[in-house]
């Protein structure tokens, strides 16, 4: 083979493995797209395989038990196990992987586009104003994820938060006072995924058994 033909057959199979899950599976579906995250939410059938793709930066919530087999671009493998509702992030990679449960997994994957998103700067935190409420989950230099943990009508005080996306684990409903006075229903079912822009406000929990969720905070 002529060696421009050969250069050439091998850029095409680079181009092949570094395919977003979403061009290489039905598996994963696209929630939101917007100028900072790209959020994928992903169901695995029983000993499903999926070929070789690629992740940005991402940081990962189990929304099932999750057992599974990833092999990297460099041929390693790794086995991970994971509880449902458990929050990971993992760097940039490209890898194949394999669920090796009897049952079907979910997870969300939500991928950071580019660096700093510069959001506005957080001055009431709710990690320090109710920390029993709000436990960090990661922290690095790009994202800070916050568990938040609501009890049967418990009101939060008004507090910020930069840019983020949540995920609810469980059923949730809460009534939101924006600062500007405003009130906002909001009801929730598992697994349910949203995007909000930085903004300042105080929850109240309306119902009657303790809810979670998950806040992904970029910084």
């Amino acid at each position: 083979m002529p060696f421009r033909y050969l250069v050439f057959s091998l850029c095409l199979a680079a181009g092949a493995s570094a395919q977003q899950a979403d061009k290489v599976s039905p598996d994963y579906k696209v929630e939101i797209d917007n100028a900072w995250v790209r959020v994928l939410r992903v169901k695995h059938p029983p000993h499903a395989k999926i070929a070789m793709h690629e992740h940005l930066a991402s940081v990962n919530i189990a929304l099932t038990d999750i057992h599974e087999k990833f092999i990297g671009a460099d041929g390693k493998v790794r086995l991970v196990y994971r509880k449902g509702g458990t929050v990971g992030y993992n760097e940039a990679s490209k890898h194949s992987e394999e669920n090796l449960s009897e049952d079907p997994m979910e997870a969300v994957i939500i991928e950071l586009k580019q660096g700093p998103a510069h959001t506005p700067p957080v001055e009431l935190d709710p990690v320090k104003l109710a920390p029993e409420h709000h436990i960090i989950d990661v922290e690095n230099d790009r994202v800070r994820a916050i568990r938040t943990i609501l009890p049967p009508h418990v009101k939060s005080p008004m507090h910020d938060h930069p840019h983020y996306v949540v995920v609810y684990l469980t059923d949730l409903h809460t009534t939101m006072k924006l600062a500007d006075g405003r009130m906002v229903d909001n009801p929730r079912k598992p697994g349910d995924i949203g995007w909000r822009d930085a903004y300042r406000h105080q929850t109240e929990q309306m119902g009657d058994k303790t809810a979670m969720e998950i806040q992904v905070e970029l910084k």
